[in-house]
Formats: structure tokens, C-alpha cells, sequence
């Protein structure tokens, strides 16, 4: 329901869309039109009389008012089963470009407020400056449809629409919008090729015949369970209730059990507080599971999707009605600008998708948060409210400070953070290690040692992030062997000429960069090793030089690829023991924390996986045997290293892969390595094996994190497309994550953390520029940009004002 400003904020797309949307597709029996030559079809059908189909009817007209546009709507003009619709600035500066008619009636209806209320626990807070406009849906679709007559349009309600394929064939343009159950795209499911997703919770859309003062959130802890209330006013006098549950909660409280009446009546009792005893009202209202719509293709021949017919995101984030309208707006202007049908299809496509794609990232995101609630009622409360708000992603902590500056410094205040300071720069403590700041140069393979020796590019590489202000900088993976490589490029702590590199990078970051802390990552490719470099092809193995690989089970990474031998029980031995002499080795160098690295695929996570490890012994089968061997090896490593520095270990918390890791078992690998001493879970995913399916987005690694830190109890350090400082005040402050590792970012620049400070205009212990450094402390002056402006302009004769 909440999204940055100019994002996603419609509501009242999907009441009740079970009871709405079409049913009782059949497979079409044609093949629709080719795509006509001319760009501006004459004879256009639209299937689907909701915002969406209403206002693509009322843009198609007005571009071309010879254009025959008829609109089929199975419901009469008033029958609509949701309650308020809430517009983004973004949105309604579409269409009062598009259309001014349109945009002045929405105009006249609207009701505007700034907060949002957040009720836990007996305790509401407030943020303010969210800049938030509703009206009714009923209101909507009576603008849209008088619009729409005014236009010429032709409005068929209470019409069932012919079969897709029969409009297909009589006219140059179909414009599926019926929604989320299409019938449409049912018909042509082998083409569109929809991917539904189901998800956990229960709702019901029910309105109240007051208006809130602001967008509410209120929690209710029953003894069934946790609910929740999100309720936003849309008129004067009503507001739009959602109520939502997970799935169990429901079904324990009975309401699988009640009728309309009666569960409205008992949402209006849990939730009397919010409601100030009032009762609320339903319209067909019925309790209802959100799913996800993807679909591989928008278009086929002279048939187009749009809005939940297309795609979905959760109301949460309220994005049903917006995605529709922005559909209609782009589909119009693509059809106007483009020579011929086919093109403008494929352009409406190509700049709705990844549009489309970042919403429903932010939608997932969202709706987990709610799943998943439970999670986090024992946060302070402030804390609490900040990690609500930003739950999407796509509200950040400063986004927050410009809106509602007294809001955030409440909320820094109670997570402890320093006068004037960032969350990311206050300190944390790793067992007897204290971080400065929550920043970490995350692990890089820089493929660049000789013979397992880092040199000088080691040095500059890892000694210029040191002096670039991050707390901690991690090595590359460091093998335990040569047989342990990836490449021969990859550096190891198997002899001592390696270990005494090592300590010469490890003295020039406390000597020259003091505060700084250096750690190892240790590591044994496994099944992934005797490749080329990077950069000579990835994983690709080499073409001469090869040698033997072990793993936990005789599968190769990639089909074709080299078969590892399945290590016996000796070997396993003496693999224990290189690991053990490795990290012996790193305390002797001087490394500050140490990390076994049991991700990515390479030896020890090959062992976690139920998809690499197929053993039939007792390093096998359950998870309880597939952690067997990592644990062995970790305590082998922590009987060896000081007792003072810490350990942590990264895990890939999924696999990207049907049958593979999964989350649950994630935080049992992580409360077992907690339990046998890792002082925190370094969470990454994925590169376990080749056919992976990764979910990339930004951000997309830290939902993970998020869980083992509160399901585990254990500190964790998140990973993945973190990619700016306001990111990282975001996750640390909401909560997510203790540590934020970042990779890339420190590629681009080795003093993004110190860049950062000077961004931020801080200038603290979280931050210290090393001496010789302090001169460019402050961003340096630019050109001029403060030419002045034009004070009068003087018109020639004849030219008068």
C-alpha cells in the first residue's frame, strides 16, 4: 500500500476478484489476426469494463475519433465489488497529460492526507509527507464511462464479450482487461504462457462509513494469531478496510466457517479500537488468497494484455489500478507513434515489462512482510514502524528523512545511533573485534596469485578498500590446497611462503589504514575447480593442466563437464586437517576474523545440498548428515583459531533450484554453526548448480538474511545487489541485517564507504579519512552552474506581449 512517492499506491483494484473476473475460458480454435499494416486499427474490441479497459477505450477514441472502439463488460455500470482506489502523483501526471477531462473530474473527488499510522502493540506512530490521493471505485468508473460516452465509445455492459478468437477475426485490435482469472488469456495459455503464483494469506475488502485521518496499519495479536488492518479513507465519510491473515490464522479463527455477514461483523469486533467501535459494511465481499501473474508474452498476433490480465502485484504495495491505467497510457502512445501494429505491440511490451518487473519485485517483498509478520513483533516499536514502511524496498531511509525528518531521528534514536549519525556508521561487535562502521568489502575472486601466492596486486587491491573507510575487507577465497583452486589464478594458505604474503598485506592495512579490519574467507573448490580465469571463461574448464577434483558426490558442476571423485573417508580426514593447517596459517598472518566459506557450490556447500550430495553414509541424506562434514571442519577450524577473533561462515540460504536448500533449512544450517560457535551467518544464495533460476533484483539476497537473523537469533551479514549507502542504513536500521556486504560498488570505487560519510556530511569515528587522505574529504568543486537567468526579454517590432 506504501511505495515512494510516484509509485505504486492504488488499493482498490482486486475486491473481491474471485466474485469479479471472468471465468470459463476455452481454448481458442483460430489464430488471431496478423498484426494489421497500418499503425492506428480502426475496429478495436475491449474485453474487460474496469479502469483499465475503460480509459484505454477513452485514449484510443481520443487519438483517433474515427476509430471504432467497443467496450464488453459482463456487470452493470455500478456493480463493482472494491471500495477506494488511491492514485499516485506519478499516475495522475500521466493522465492529466494524456487527458485533462479525465484528470479535472478525477480532480474534484479526490481526498488528500499526508500520514500513515502505524498501531502495534497499543502504541501508534506516525510518519508524515506521504502525499497520498483516493477516490471511490464507483466514482472512477462513473468518470471513466462518461468520458467514455462523450468520446463515442461504445459501451456494452452487461454484455458477455464474444470468444477472444471470434473478436480476433472481426477486428483490427483486442485489448484483453479482464483481469486477473483472464478468459482471454486462458484461451491462448500456450502462448502467453502464464506463471500464477498462490501465496499465504487471506483477505477480505470490507469499508467503513467514516474516514481514517490517515493511511492505517493496526496489528492485532489474537489467540489464534496475528491480524492485520490496512484502511485508508476514499471519501469524506468512508474508508477502504482491507483485513488480512495468514492462511492457519484464518482457518483457527473460524472464519472458513462464517458467512459474509458474520465475518465482517467479527473483523469489525477485533479491530473495534481502530474502528472506534463502529461496524463495517461488505458489497460481495468474500475472503480471498492474492496470486502473482506473469506472463512470458503480452501479445499474440492482434490480441494485447493489459493490467491483471498481464500481471498482478500485491494490493499491499496498491499497484492494481495504477499498472492498468500506466498499460492503457503506454499502449495508446506506442499504437500513436509506431508505423505499424506489430511494432507498437512489441514497443508497449518492451517499456511496460521491466516497469512492470520492478513493481512486482517491491509487490513480493511486500506481501512476504506481511506473511511473514510475526517475524517481527518483539522489535521496538519505532524500529517496528520503520521496517513496515520500508518493506518494499522501494522506501528508503532517506526517502523517509525528506518526508518526515522527526519520524526517522525517533527511530535512530531508539536503534542507538549517535547524534548526527548514519545508521551504517554506528558500531558493531563481533565477539572481540569491534566494527566501526556496518559496512564490509564483500569476498572477490581476483584470480591474480601465482602458484597460491598473493603479490603485489593483492596488496593495492586489498590495502586501497582497507584505506576506503569500510570496517571490514574480506579476502578472496582462500583454498586450503592446490587441488582446493578454482583457477590456477587463486590464491591459498597451504605453505608458508603463502602465509608470509599474506602477512605483509595484513600489517599494511593496521599500519596504514588503523580501524580497519581484515579477514580471511577459507575456502575448497570441490566440484567447481581446475577452470579457467574469469575472464578466459567462467567455469569453463581449462584446456590443459587439469587436475582432479573430489566432492561429496561423483556429479559434475556442468553436463560434460569433469567428474569428481567421491571423497572417502580418509579423504575427508585430510581434508579436515588442510583446513585446520589453513586457518592456523591465518592466525599467524595476522587476519583479523575468519570465514569458512560453505556457498556457491564449491566443496563444503556441495555437502549441504541435497542436490550435490547424494551419499548414502552418514555425510548423507537428511540435513542433519549433510551438515555433518562442514560442522567437522568448522570445529576443526575453531579449536585453531584464537578464541578472540571471530568466525563467521556464508551459506547459500537457497539454491535457486527446485529440491534444492530451502529457506526453512537455511536457518537450521545457520542455528547449527551458531550453536557450534560461528559468531555470525555471512547469507548469499544461489551458484550451487549450473541450471539455477536466481530471482535478481536489488536487494533480492537480503530476505534471507532477514529471516535467519530473527528465526536463527544469530547476527547476520547480508549480500547481493546492495548497491548505495541508503540501502544500507535501510536494512540495518529496519532491523534486516547486522552487516552489509558489498562487492561491485567497491570495484567502481574503493572508497565508497568514506564517499558515502562525505555524502551524508558526516564526519565521525564510523568514518576516519586516513591522514594523508583528509584533503579530499569533500567532494570537489564543479564548473559553474550558477549562470543568471534571463531578466527580461525584449521583443523586436511587431512582437508585442
Amino acid at each position: 500500500m506504501l511505495s515512494t512517492r510516484g509509485s505504486a499506491a492504488d488499493l482498490g483494484a482486486r475486491g473481491c476478484v474471485d466474485q469479479r473476473l471472468r471465468r470459463g475460458a476455452r481454448p481458442a480454435t483460430t489464430t488471431p489476426h496478423p498484426p494489421a499494416a497500418r499503425s492506428h486499427p480502426l475496429h478495436t474490441a475491449i474485453i474487460g469494463g474496469g479502469p483499465g479497459g475503460l480509459y484505454t477505450a477513452a485514449l484510443l477514441k481520443r487519438l483517433a475519433p474515427d476509430r471504432e472502439v467497443t467496450v464488453y463488460e459482463r456487470n452493470a455500470p455500478d456493480d463493482t465489488f472494491g471500495f477506494g482506489v488511491v492514485l499516485s502523483d506519478e499516475t495522475l501526471g500521466g493522465i492529466e497529460h494524456a487527458d485533462p477531462a479525465v484528470y479535472d473530474a478525477l480532480k474534484a473527488h479526490f481526498v488528500r492526507w499526508d500520514d500513515i499510522d502505524i498501531v502495534h502493540r497499543n502504541t501508534r506512530h506516525t510518519s508524515s509527507g506521504h502525499r497520498f490521493a483516493a477516490l471511490g471505485r464507483r466514482r472512477l468508473l462513473e468518470i471513466l464511462h462518461d468520458r467514455c460516452r462523450d468520446l463515442g465509445v461504445d459501451l456494452r455492459l452487461r454484455t458477455e464479450a464474444p470468444p477472444p478468437d471470434e473478436l480476433a477475426r472481426t477486428h483490427d485490435l483486442v485489448v484483453a482487461a479482464d483481469g486477473v482469472h483472464s478468459a482471454t488469456r486462458e484461451a491462448y495459455r500456450d502462448v502467453f504462457r502464464p506463471h500464477l503464483t498462490p501465496h499465504r494469506c487471506r483477505y477480505i475488502w470490507l469499508a467503513a462509513d467514516f474516514a481514517f485521518d490517515a493511511f492505517r496499519f493496526e496489528i492485532a495479536e489474537t489467540e489464534h494469531g496475528v491480524m492485520q488492518l490496512h484502511g485508508y479513507p476514499y471519501a469524506p465519510d468512508a474508508s477502504t478496510v482491507i483485513v488480512e491473515m495468514r492462511e492457519e490464522v484464518w482457518r483457527a479463527a473460524g472464519f472458513d466457517e462464517l458467512d459474509e455477514a458474520e465475518s465482517t461483523a467479527r473483523c469489525a469486533k477485533i479491530f473495534a479500537d481502530a474502528l472506534g467501535g463502529r461496524p463495517l459494511r461488505s458489497n460481495k465481499s468474500a475472503w480471498t488468497t492474492f496470486r502473482t501473474v506473469v506472463n512470458e508474452r503480452w501479445s499474440h498476433g492482434n490480441i494485447v494484455l493489459i493490467g491483471d490480465a498481464a500481471h498482478t502485484a500485491h494490493f499491499s504495495i496498491g499497484s492494481g489500478t495504477k499498472l492498468a491505467v500506466e498499460d492503457a497510457l503506454a499502449l495508446a502512445a506506442c499504437l500513436a507513434e509506431r508505423p505499424t501494429l506489430q511494432e507498437a505491440l512489441s514497443a508497449y511490451e518492451e517499456e511496460r515489462r521491466p516497469v512492470v518487473a520492478s513493481t512486482q519485485r517491491a509487490a513480493k517483498a511486500s506481501l512476504e512482510w506481511f506473511e511473514d509478520l510475526d517475524r517481527y513483533l518483539a522489535q521496538p516499536p519505532r524500529q517496528f514502524a520503520f521496517n513496515l514502511l520500508t518493506r518494499s524496498r522501494r522506501v528508503t531511509h532517506e526517502n523517509l528523512r525528506l518526508r518526515d525528518a522527526g519520524f526517522t531521528d525517533s527511530v535512530e534514536r531508539e536503534f542507538g545511533c549517535p547524534p548526527d549519525t548514519p545508521p551504517m556508521f554506528t558500531p558493531f561487535r563481533l565477539r572481540g573485534l569491534t566494527l566501526r562502521n556496518r559496512v564490509v568489502v564483500s569476498p572477490m575472486d581476483m584470480y591474480s596469485a601465482t602458484d597460491g601466492v598473493p603479490g603485489d596486486f593483492h596488496l593495492v587491491h586489498l590495502g586501497a578498500r582497507a584505506l576506503g573507510g569500510a570496517a571490514l575487507v574480506m579476502t578472496e577465497m582462500v583454498c586450503v590446497s592446490a587441488e582446493g583452486r578454482i583457477t590456477p589464478g587463486c590464491a591459498g594458505l597451504y605453505t608458508g611462503r603463502q602465509g608470509e604474503a599474506w602477512r605483509r598485506i595484513t600489517d599494511f592495512v593496521h599500519d596504514s589504514a588503523p580501524g580497519t579490519a581484515i579477514g580471511v574467507q577459507l575456502g575448497h573448490s570441490g566440484r567447481k575447480g581446475s577452470t579457467r580465469l574469469m575472464w578466459e571463461g567462467m567455469d569453463e574448464p581449462l584446456p590443459e593442466g587439469n587436475w582432479p577434483l573430489v566432492a561429496p558426490s561423483p556429479l559434475p558442476y556442468r553436463p560434460g563437464g569433469q567428474i569428481p571423485r567421491e571423497l572417502t573417508g580418509a579423504q575427508l580426514t585430510d581434508v579436515r586437517e588442510q583446513f585446520r593447517a589453513a586457518a592456523a596459517r591465518a592466525a599467524g598472518a595476522g587476519f583479523d576474523l575468519l570465514e569458512l566459506h560453505c556457498a556457491h557450490g564449491y566443496l563444503l556447500s556441495g555437502f549441504l545440498s541435497p542436490l550435490t550430495n547424494r551419499r548414502t553414509d552418514a555425510y548423507g541424506g537428511s540435513l542433519e548428515g549433510r551438515l555433518r562434514f562442514p560442522l567437522e571442519v568448522f570445529d576443526a577450524v575453531r579449536e585453531v583459531w584464537p578464541d578472540e577473533r571471530p568466525m563467521t561462515v556464508r551459506i547459500s540460504a537457497t539454491d535457486w533450484a527446485e529440491g534444492g536448500t530451502s529457506a526453512e533449512e537455511a536457518v537450521e544450517i545457520a542455528r547449527a554453526f551458531a550453536a557450534h560457535g560461528a559468531d555470525a551467518i555471512d547469507v548469499s544464495t544461489g551458484q550451487v548448480v549450473a541450471g539455477e533460476r536466481p530471482e535478481f533484483g536489488r536487494s533480492y539476497q537480503t530476505p534471507y538474511a532477514d529471516r535467519i537473523r530473527h528465526e536463527a537469533g544469530v547476527p547476520v551479514i547480508a549480500v547481493g545487489a546492495i548497491s548505495s549507502w541508503d540501502d544500507v542504513n535501510s536494512l540495518v536500521l529496519a532491523g534486516r541485517t547486522d552487516l552489509c556486504a558489498l562487492a561491485r560498488p567497491h570495484l567502481y570505487d574503493p572508497h565508497w564507504t568514506l564517499h558515502a560519510a562525505a555524502e551524508q556530511g558526516y564526519d565521525g569515528p564510523g568514518a576516519a579519512w586516513p591522514a594523508p587522505y583528509r584533503a579530499g574529504s569533500r567532494p570537489p568543486r564543479t564548473g559553474r552552474t550558477d549562470d543568471p537567468k534571463p531578466r527580461l526579454t525584449l521583443r523586436g517590432p511587431g512582437q508585442d506581449g
